[in-house]
């Protein structure tokens, strides 16, 4: 085990994976984190199944990947553990009505997310242990880099520990999920989801594709063809995501022109200036006071209106109806996608 800015990480050799061994676990869902999860675990050697509405389709997938499926009830009669997989969204519906009235004390409640503890959607028994285990990447990337032997980053938190072993389980979990080949950085449910929520929120999600679309609309705007500034703000941001990536911001650096290079330190803060900067802090103090958390929750009870209509609108972006005719002339980029037609 080695520290990292007062953090503990932990890899393959520091966990004992008897602590999941022992134990029955259900994954709650069976979409992207929980189809990862629950195949990686299953060739990892643990005793796992899949928890699913009763007569939910899926369940044809869930056999077809050689597991078992059960409904939610079946799940918390049958399980030690409980990973819960589901969309945010869905959580507190599920755990009060399928999930609270069976629970036992002793047993064990995982998320891939902090949300719904840490904004108190779900309370659970004192006598129930509660932990986080959440890869630090989508589900498609935590099951094909756990099928080439490699792994995820993974963030794991203890909250509810009356058992005295929930952070070596949830370890053992991590492990057995490939996270602990990239390194398993203990953090708490707050730590946790606070950060996770402002970078999908101010960089990751949000802050990209709005500066890709106002790059595009400037080109486009500017009488160039809009081919041309896909290309530019679109396509080619994958070739410095990879560098950086790999090597940091440095990297990027050292391998592009001197040219791009000068731009980049001398244009970039005047796109990000202190005036973003404050607006990042104003969207971290909403995250921080739970503002967020509860427009989100309210949007849900309304039906996700404001949610459907904005993301449907950017369906129809010209950025979109360009990139889908580029990338159908790159049948490479085609068959490397990592969400097929069919799963959206």
């Amino acid at each position: 085990m080695s520290n990292a800015t007062e953090l503990k990480v932990y890899y393959d050799n520091d966990i004992d994976v008897n602590a999941i061994l022992s134990k029955k676990v259900a994954v709650l869902g069976f979409g992207s984190q929980g189809h990862a999860h629950a195949q990686n675990l299953k060739e990892s050697g643990a005793n796992v199944k899949v928890a699913l509405r009763e007569g939910s389709k899926t369940c044809d997938r869930v056999k077809n990947a050689g597991l078992e499926c059960l409904s939610f009830e079946e799940a918390v009669e049958w399980a030690d553990v409980l990973m819960i997989l589901l969309p945010d969204t869905v959580h507190k519906e599920v755990y009060d009505k399928h999930i609270a009235p069976h629970l036992r004390d002793g047993q064990y409640l995982g998320f891939g997310h902090g949300f719904s503890i840490h904004y108190g959607q779900i309370v659970p028994p004192a006598g129930v242990n509660t932990f986080i285990v959440a890869p630090k990447g989508p589900g498609h990337l935590v099951r094909s880099e756990y099928k080439i032997g490699r792994g995820v980053p993974t963030l794991v938190a203890v909250g509810q520990n009356p058992s005295g072993d929930t952070l070596q389980v949830a370890l053992a979990y991590a492990k057995f999920n490939g996270g602990a080949k990239g390194g398993v950085i203990e953090t708490t449910f707050k730590d946790e989801t606070e950060t996770d929520l402002f970078g999908e929120q101010a960089v990751l999600c949000g802050g990209t594709s709005a500066l890709i679309k106002a790059g595009f609309e400037t080109l486009v705007e500017a009488g160039y063809p809009p081919e041309m500034a896909y290309f530019e703000c679109l396509h080619e941001l994958k070739l410095i995501v990879d560098l950086i990536y790999y090597g940091g911001i440095s990297d990027m650096r050292y391998s592009i022109s001197d040219t791009a290079r000068y731009g980049d330190v001398t244009r970039g803060p005047r796109l990000v200036t202190s005036e973003t900067k404050a607006e990042m802090k104003k969207i971290l103090e909403e995250i921080q006071n739970g503002n967020f958390a509860k427009e989100w929750i309210e949007e849900n009870k309304k039906g996700q209106p404001n949610l459907k209509m904005l993301v449907d609108e950017d369906k129809d972006h010209e950025i979109e109806r360009v990139g889908r005719k580029l990338r159908g002339m790159m049948s490479w980029i085609k068959d490397a996608q990592l969400i097929s037609s069919d799963e959206r």
